[in-house]
């Protein structure tokens, strides 16, 4: 696989993960939601303008312009399993910025992750 392909790749993956990471920061503030009490539109505005939804469904969308362009180049039979290298930066990123656990079978999960990325790559 050519270089420049695996770097739009991991650009695509690495936006996916972020996009992730931006939902679980906007959730934070709806930890009280109630759709009952508050009601169905007023919680649908409270989550349509929070700026960390927003960003991350706008890395959503970019991700998924960039991974049309990316099957067009590659076979999807490779392409895809790149996409558990998002499952490695979020388990390492929630860690850093929310204070996840990162227990030792999630670090032998993620060596397993990064050995099986590597294998079908080649």
């Amino acid at each position: 696989m050519k270089l420049s392909i695996f770097a739009t790749i991991l650009c695509g993956v690495l936006l996916n993960a972020v996009a992730q990471l931006f939902i679980k920061a906007g959730t934070k503030s709806f930890a009280d939601l109630n759709l009952i009490e508050n009601g169905y539109l007023s919680t649908f505005f409270q989550i349509a303008f929070n700026l960390n939804i927003v960003a991350g469904l706008s890395c959503y969308v970019i991700s998924v312009g960039i991974w049309i362009y990316v099957l067009s180049k590659v076979d999807v039979s490779i392409a895809y399993p790149m996409l558990s290298i998002g499952y490695v930066v979020n388990a390492l990123a929630a860690w850093f910025l929310f204070n996840e656990p990162l227990s030792m079978s999630k670090i032998l999960g993620i060596g397993i992750i990064l050995v099986g990325t590597y294998v079908i790559s080649n």
